[in-house]
């Protein structure tokens, strides 16, 4: 599998996701400024809008959007328990917290990302970002991950999209359950070898 890749995005999860699954891999760095490849290759020839995380398969077909792809990593290796099987409950409880981040939390980062968005809109991002993290706090005063008792790929994601708080000067040091998860989670080894990639390529 080959993952097309671009530092400080959301690409960062299925990145973690493969190193978790222990698939083999090759991850292809993609300048989202020039849209190009370190080759030169026009990367809109390969993504359309240009657009990171891809997955493109051993066969040639490629997966677009976080969300999917980090489940496809997961259900390509079920003995690492990243997610629970397809057609159950759990997998759809799963798929919430998933599109929770997909959604809740990512939308407010894009606001404060914004160079457009106004102090008022910034401010309720923030406001809404702060009840978020108190919920997901309150998840891990009682259970070791986001999703139960195991690492899974909710965990990739919500650590990756956390990872822009201090991008965006968003104090989360009164969530102290978070930051006892984030730190944990930064010392796995999947975890430590993708932040290593991502710090080389800042």
């Amino acid at each position: 599998m080959k993952l097309y890749y671009s530092s400080v995005t959301c690409a960062l999860s299925p990145l973690i996701a493969l190193l978790e699954s222990g698939a083999p891999h090759e991850v292809v760095d993609v300048n989202l400024k020039t849209k190009t490849l370190d080759d030169g290759t026009d990367y809109r020839t390969i993504s359309p809008f240009g657009f990171v995380p891809l997955l493109e398969l051993d066969d040639g077909r490629r997966l677009g959007e976080g969300v999917a792809i980090i489940q496809y990593i997961a259900d390509r290796a079920p003995e690492k328990n990243l997610a629970p099987a397809n057609e159950t409950f759990e997998r759809y409880e799963l798929q919430g917290r998933l599109n929770f981040i997909a959604t809740d939390l990512v939308k407010n980062y894009d606001l404060l990302f914004s160079s457009v968005a106004n102090d008022e809109v910034k401010q309720a991002a923030v406001r809404a970002l702060k009840q978020h993290y108190a919920w997901i706090d309150g998840i891990l005063s009682e259970q070791p991950f986001f999703y139960g008792n195991e690492f899974t790929i909710a965990d990739a994601y919500l650590f990756t999209v956390t990872g822009w708080a201090k991008l965006v000067n968003l104090d989360l040091s009164g969530f102290r359950h978070l930051h006892d998860y984030l730190n944990r989670l930064a010392d796995r080894p999947a975890v430590a070898a993708a932040l290593e990639r991502e710090q080389k390529k800042n």
